[in-house]
């Protein structure tokens, strides 16, 4: 069904998004301070069935030059426009080929799910929502790491599941799905009615990250150790090698090193989030391109386009 239908939360993407592709800034660490995607409420909340309702807004029109600091100069300047085109044509181009359908960014934690989505439904007219926050939200607690406390991991993968059915049910959404989506086969069966994108990220990187802004929001890593890095290290490996295989199942990969090495970087940490966002749409627009069929049926409305 269309956004809008039977919810009963307000979403709206903030100026976090493309704003941002106006100035040239590192994926690391800013995806930590970035601004919550939206707010709802939820009533009746079980851990068998979560009751989300969602009511969204499309987001704001991009905004691709917000402002350069003078000292960048003019080459910092014509970067940012480029980059600000070239995010904004491959939307574009993909934009048709999508259908409305939703698109779902899947990822280790700290892969900056949440900040790259936002800048997707940004150019795309989508709306973003993270579905960490949601699960939050319709439990009432203010984190994840208190329900894993409070109840358990299990209790929080099932209400995970019921945000992730309700909001496969709609269109035109970007979802920031949480580090463990992927290893339940039901929350496959809802991603795969849209399209799902991984962001993959070399794990020293995350880990880099993970330990200079800490550990306490992420339960599965937050263990006290006199080295953060190798800790976080350690037990991202770990979580890597379980769930490495479903990763692997998303309709399209996005590799940060690969990205790097195109760019002529030795270090992902070079990268901007609007450049992680550009291959997004880059994939995006190869898979979307090649399919034969659009929910079962011949897209013959995207042939008569293409003959045209």
């Amino acid at each position: 069904m269309e956004v809008g239908a039977s919810m009963a939360m307000t979403s709206r993407a903030p100026g976090a998004g493309v704003a941002g592709a106006g100035v040239r800034r590192s994926a690391f660490p800013v995806w930590e301070k970035q601004a919550r995607a939206g707010s709802l409420r939820v009533g009746g909340a079980t851990a068998g069935a979560t009751a989300v309702a969602v009511r969204a807004r499309g987001t704001r029109p991009v905004t691709p030059l917000c402002s350069v600091r003078a000292s960048r100069g003019n080459e910092s300047l014509h970067d940012s426009v480029d980059e600000a085109l070239l995010l904004k044509r491959k939307s574009e181009e993909v934009l048709f080929h999508l259908n409305g359908r939703c698109i779902y960014l899947v990822g280790m934690m700290g892969s900056g799910k949440s900040t790259v989505g936002k800048i997707l439904a940004e150019v795309l007219g989508y709306s973003c929502f993270d579905s960490d926050k949601l699960v939050e939200q319709a439990v009432g607690m203010p984190s994840v790491a208190q329900i894993f406390k409070v109840h358990s991991e299990a209790f929080f993968r099932e209400n995970e599941s019921s945000v992730l059915r309700d909001l496969s049910s709609m269109r035109r959404l970007v979802v920031a799905t949480g580090g463990g989506a992927v290893i339940r086969p039901i929350n496959w069966n809802y991603m795969k009615k849209g399209l799902s994108v991984w962001l993959d990220v070399p794990l020293d990187a995350l880990a880099k990250r993970i330990s200079q802004v800490g550990t306490a929001s992420r339960p599965l890593l937050d263990q006290p150790s006199d080295d953060p890095y190798t800790a976080a290290f350690t037990k991202l490996s770990m979580l890597a090698e379980q769930r490495g295989e479903a990763y692997a199942n998303a309709d399209a990969r996005v590799s940060l090193e690969e990205i790097a090495a195109k760019q002529g970087h030795g270090d992902v940490s070079k990268l901007t989030p609007t450049d992680i966002a550009i291959e997004a749409l880059l994939k995006i627009g190869n898979f979307v391109t090649e399919e034969p069929t659009v929910h079962g049926q011949v897209d013959s409305q995207s042939r008569k386009m293409q003959a045209l």
